[in-house]
């Protein structure tokens, strides 16, 4: 079992800093790579068609029966890496909310797609997750990484896409629970405050 609350972000986590791993992304073509998808399907975020997505990208989501590899003390340690769960719930919980402002919503991780289904079913998660297990999809966009316990993870970062294109980002992204009431704002501006 574990040792904290994996739904809940601990007071003292520290804050991630800018370190530029993401100022190249704005304006960047998205890579026609087929992802994975919780839904069964595959997806190509990179799709000249696609309409206005947000993809929020995230290290990896833990389990309610064990403490991180490496340690739960150790992983809250490193800026950024704590709070991909209640990330994924805010987004679940403002999902209707986005999706009325015109945006498409995913999840992505190096994760499994069989780890994330787990997940998705067991918060109920109402959009599909993508899987970059083979870190193309990050590898031809040079997303940023860090590594913990022999395992390289991307680090938390959110981005709008739109035929093709990325159009911004949020990097870091901290706290993370708070990630989808940002994008919303970004939404609503974009939107001119409209619904």
């Amino acid at each position: 079992m574990r040792t904290d609350n994996l739904y809940a972000l601990p007071p003292d986590l520290p804050v991630p800093v800018d370190d530029g791993a993401a100022d190249h992304l704005p304006g960047a073509a998205v890579p026609r790579i087929l992802l994975p998808s919780t839904a069964g399907r595959a997806v190509d975020l990179g799709d000249p068609g696609r309409p206005l997505t947000v993809v929020y990208v995230y290290p990896h989501t833990g389990r309610p029966d064990r403490d991180p590899a490496g340690g739960m003390a150790e992983w809250n340690a490193i800026p950024g890496a704590r709070g991909c769960t209640p990330q994924t719930c805010s987004y679940r919980d403002h999902h209707r909310e986005i999706r009325d402002l015109g945006a498409e919503v995913f999840g992505l991780s190096t994760q499994t797609t069989e780890y994330q289904q787990e997940m998705v079913e067991r918060l109920h998660v109402p959009f599909e997750v993508l899987s970059d297990a083979d870190f193309a999809f990050a590898s031809a966009l040079r997303l940023p990484t860090f590594a913990f316990a022999g395992t390289t993870f991307l680090k938390r970062l959110t981005l709008f896409l739109e035929k093709g294109r990325i159009l911004d980002r949020f990097y870091p992204v901290f706290p993370p629970d708070q990630d989808a009431e940002r994008v919303l704002a970004w939404l609503r501006g974009r939107s001119g405050g409209e619904i």
